[in-house]
């Protein structure tokens, strides 16, 4: 299985299966000698620990990183740096029957092809949305690198289902908004929508279904000059890792698809000068021209697809006798993961950056 994402001197690696002993990650080709706070990075992951919430599955996992190696003394020290998180709540017997009848828009079918059987069916086994607990830990760790360096991400729930919360703006006070967006249960800019997601949610949960939406992440302090034209740009590197996150479906930049409907004139961020800096007036490229970061706060958005695992009849193929049948997925599921996701889509971001800084770091 290759699941190995690496740009410039950094390389990510994800291993473990949801019901194996642990899952993991080895980071390698971190700066050495950066501090890292580990009570931080603990408290960062229960942002995406499962079992905390009525809107989350009921699996409980205390997501506690235990690491390895590449840490000494609190900082790192250039060697790879390798954790594993622990599996403690795991139900396998609620797997038992995916390996003959495939779970609807799950991996059963597709992993069973293309390993040949032998792969773990087990909640999933490595694909997992449970191998983003690893990804998350690892992105924990760019996260305060970059912090050191002033470099900030924050993401919200742009969307779920039908309800949407209002964009990020160019005048926003964005430290203000990050730090009270890391301390909500359903991260959102515009409080007065978060009790209808949480309906939007509950109403899935109730009839058996779930409900997908959009997270919009921003970062702050990257500096102009960052990234490469064509296959090496900012948006591709993004791209490339946040579709590692098993439930991404889409991603766009700025305004992205929004930007289909309007004119060049309406479009374009007109030059300007403030405080001696070059920045633009509006920011619909969501900070990156020709692939390279302009200055501009870099903007973006992921679409999740709605939970697979629902409680509803669904119809599936018995792999043994080739004939259709019922399904119905037992086993504790979330109705929406985008509350447990907006940590993940940052810490996925944050590896992506760090990437992208190299040398100027």
């Amino acid at each position: 299985m290759s699941s190995i994402w690496t740009n410039g001197g950094l390389s990510l690696s994800l291993f473990g299966e949801s019901h194996g002993p642990a899952v993991g990650a080895v980071l390698d080709g971190l700066p050495p000698g950066r501090e890292i706070d580990l009570n931080a990075l603990n408290r960062l992951m229960l942002r995406r620990a499962p079992g905390r919430s009525t809107l989350s599955t009921p699996r409980t996992e205390a997501d506690i990183p235990e690491i390895l190696s590449g840490l000494y003394n609190g900082k790192t020290t250039g060697a790879p740096l390798a954790l594993i998180i622990r599996n403690t709540d795991t139900r396998s017997g609620d797997y038992a029957e995916f390996t003959n009848k495939p779970r609807p828009s799950h991996a059963d079918y597709t992993g069973a092809i293309r390993y040949r059987g032998v792969n773990d069916p087990r909640g999933g086994g490595h694909f997992s949305g449970r191998l983003t607990a690893p990804l998350t830990a690892a992105g924990g760790i760019c996260l305060q690198i970059l912090s050191q360096q002033g470099i900030e991400i924050a993401s919200h729930l742009y969307a779920v289902g039908h309800v949407t919360d209002r964009p990020f703006g160019k005048e926003d006070d964005f430290q203000a908004i990050r730090h009270n967006l890391e301390e909500l249960g359903l991260p959102v800019i515009n409080p007065l929508v978060a009790a209808q997601m949480k309906q939007e949610i509950e109403g899935a949960r109730r009839t058996q279904d779930s409900v997908g939406g959009i997270i919009e992440c921003r970062v702050d302090g990257v500096p102009a000059g960052i990234g490469s034209p064509i296959f090496g740009g900012v948006e591709n590197v993004l791209s490339s890792i946040l579709f590692g996150i098993p439930a991404v479906k889409g991603v766009d930049f700025g305004i992205g698809f929004e930007g289909a409907t309007l004119y060049g004139s309406q479009h374009n961020d007109p030059f300007t000068v403030e405080n001696g800096r070059v920045k633009t007036k509006t920011n619909h490229a969501g900070g990156i021209n020709g692939g390279i970061t302009n200055g501009m706060p870099l903007v973006f958005r992921a679409v999740f697809r709605p939970t697979p695992s629902i409680s509803s009849p669904q119809q599936t193929v018995n792999l043994t006798t080739m004939q259709e049948e019922m399904l119905e997925i037992k086993g504790r599921h979330d109705p929406c993961i985008l509350p447990r996701a907006s940590v993940v889509v940052e810490a996925a971001a944050a590896i992506a950056i760090l990437s992208m800084l190299g040398e100027a770091l």
